[in-house]
């Protein structure tokens, strides 16, 4: 392993991973964090990791966060995940109206959860718009404090256009009371991270409750909310998948071990053949970690550079795609134990194969 590239571990205090292990398996049966590993994310404050200092959150640069989020999907899928996206849903803190903001982020267990898929509408009527539809996976939902949706803009029975002529399309925080949760999140992976629908009908919401996701449009004036959006977003999923191939590679030692001496047609040269594996499984996805996250420093120190952002896609795709491959080489070597949905490493190699599904990491350019 590089000299400048360290294991997730390294970031979590061995106690906070005991804790948020011991309690994954009863997560996925809740369908949601466990209150223990909820409460060490109050504790730690990692909902509000992106959150604007203004309002109390932490403000994280984008180099440090994603090493974060990685150590956090390392020590479990889903919570990463939900820290993830419900940190990510508290970016939008600094470009939402102030005085909503300051209501928001009041509450210390303030949490924003939300979907970008823009299946709702939003039609004028007077100073506000009344907000109708439904959204899918919305990670975290059933901890969230706020929720996001993402609108059809309407004025009257004729949609809004942009500036470019198509349908005008802007996001609006809502208080959780007034959404209702659709249970829909039925996947072989990423169980507890709770990713449930909502639906939202006939609800008038004042014109400050809209805000626009633009650099230009950033209210909080801080490096981190003009960092283009995209980029965040890819980086930020990427490094959960790299946490997760990260976790997956650590337990596949032992259970290697475990089939050396308890399967009499595992001899020595197959103990080798699945050794060399997991030794160039683990350097190739170190190489691609290390890629990433300089590609990602680079960009932050220069955040107006195209190649610099295309850069950070280009290693965010390659490193889910690396992820994806080095667990899927390997999983053949774990036998059974591998393939049963009651063990751990089961379990990280369900949620892998369920958040790498994301399509913003998909497709290579």
């Amino acid at each position: 392993m590089p000299n400048s590239l360290n294991h997730p571990s390294t970031l979590l205090k061995p106690e906070w991973v005991e804790l948020i292990r011991r309690h994954a398996p009863e997560a996925e049966t809740l369908g949601k964090l466990h209150p223990e590993q909820l409460e060490l994310v109050y504790d730690q404050q990692w909902f509000n990791l992106l959150s604007p200092k203004e309002y109390g959150g932490l403000g994280t640069p984008l180099p440090d966060l994603i090493k974060m989020e990685e150590a956090l999907a390392w020590a479990d899928g889903s919570l990463g995940w939900v820290v993830t996206l419900c940190c990510g849903a508290g970016w939008f803190g600094g470009f939402i109206d102030p005085g909503i903001a300051q209501q928001i982020y009041r509450d210390k267990q303030a949490c924003l959860a939300g979907s970008g898929a823009p299946t709702g509408t939003a039609t004028i009527i007077g100073d506000g718009y009344i907000i109708n539809g439904s959204w899918k996976y919305a990670s975290g939902v059933h901890h969230a404090t706020y929720i996001t949706v993402n609108c059809n803009i309407i004025d009257g029975d004729r949609p809004v256009l942009d500036a470019k002529g198509g349908q005008l399309i802007l996001p609006f925080v809502l208080d959780r009371a007034d959404v209702r949760l659709i249970s829909g999140w039925k996947y072989i992976g990423m169980i507890a991270t709770g990713s449930d629908a909502y639906a939202v009908d006939n609800l008038y919401v004042d014109k400050n409750r809209c805000f626009e996701i633009d650099p230009a449009a950033a209210i909080v004036d801080s490096q981190l909310y003009t960092y283009p959006f995209m980029q965040l977003a890819e980086a930020t999923l990427a490094a959960n998948i790299s946490g997760l191939a990260v976790h997956f590679i650590d337990l596949c030692k032992p259970a290697f071990d475990f089939k050396a001496t308890n399967i009499r047609r595992v001899n020595a040269v197959n103990v080798l053949v699945m050794n060399e594996a997991l030794q160039s499984a683990t350097a190739l996805l170190n190489q691609a970690r290390e890629s990433f996250f300089e590609a990602v420093e680079a960009s932050w120190n220069n955040p107006k550079s195209e190649a610099l952002l295309k850069a950070v896609s280009n290693s965010s795709r390659m490193l889910a795609k690396i992820a994806r491959e080095t667990v899927d080489e390997l999983f053949p070597y774990c036998g059974l134990l591998a393939a049963s949905p009651d063990t751990e490493i089961n379990r990280v190699w369900r949620d892998l194969h369920t958040a790498s599904q994301h399509s913003l990491l998909t497709f290579l350019d």
